[in-house]
């Protein structure tokens, strides 16, 4: 077999494999999104505007043929028609009115749908701990909104956004380091052979620092999961506490070594 070809048909499979592992990353975050629970309820919102609308618009008909009949344009009995319909159609648009307000209600009691940053590259170094950091994120998301809830009164509010705040602090500060490391990556695959070596160094020590940085993450998904497994623990605070202290250290140093 042609070497040319042999390589040609190698690169294909690999820009395909490549492609196909997008596609259905794309897919997952989409899938994932439609079925939000605040993207559900927009979608119910919309329905029930929608069918409002065209109550509206039934009764604004009905309104003019009343007018009609009372000016004597039009017959006394669609008159009383109109009316029957008129007082039918109200009770309709009061009811899909109230359902409005109270899934727009159910709305501002849900947080806003977090946003998905794409993964890197099934390439890159940073793909595996992106991938540990978004199923954490989602995770510690969970763990501190069921700590938030009213059930569970061991554990300080302000404990819980202090620790809320902390895990997207550190979260971001992660995702920079992410950044670099795709960076350094590109310029390592660009770079000539002999200029390489630097760059191989700087990718390995910015996996490193990432894999520090997940793990400093977990750590605290860790300590909000044993809160809400012990939640008559003396005190929650502390434990909760010194997770979301070490993070904030660790968030802090990442930061520093980003600039």
């Amino acid at each position: 077999m042609d070497p040319r070809r042999k390589v040609a048909g190698e690169l294909v499979q690999a820009i395909g494999g490549q492609l196909q592992g997008q596609l259905a990353d794309q897919v997952k975050r989409r899938y994932a999104a439609w079925n939000d629970p605040r993207a559900k309820l927009d979608r119910r919102y919309r329905r029930s505007s929608r069918v409002l609308t065209f109550w509206l618009i039934v009764l604004a008909l009905l309104a003019v043929v009343g007018t009609l009949t009372i000016v004597g344009a039009l017959p006394a009995a669609v008159g009383v028609g109109a009316a029957l319909g008129f007082a039918g159609s109200s009770v309709l648009a009061v009811r899909t009115n109230m359902k409005m307000r109270g899934i727009d209600t159910a709305r501002k009691q849900l947080q806003a749908a977090p946003v998905h940053v794409p993964l890197p590259a099934r390439s890159s170094a940073a793909r595996q701990p992106m991938e540990r950091l978004e199923e954490a994120e989602d995770t510690l998301r969970e763990l501190l909104r069921q700590l938030d809830s009213a059930a569970l009164t061991s554990v300080p509010t302000d404990s819980v956004e202090q620790a809320r705040a902390t895990g997207t602090e550190a979260a971001a500060a992660i995702r920079a380091v992410s950044h670099q490391l795709q960076a350094v990556e590109r310029a390592r695959d660009t770079a000539p052979p002999l200029d390489r070596a630097p760059l191989v160094e700087g990718v390995r020590r910015l996996r490193a620092q990432l894999d520090e940085g997940v793990d400093g993450y977990c750590g605290l998904v860790a300590a909000a999961g044993r809160v809400l497994a012990e939640s008559t623990a003396s005190n929650p605070r502390q434990v909760l506490g010194d997770a979301t202290d070490h993070l904030a250290g660790l968030a802090s140093a990442l930061r520093e070594l980003s600039r």
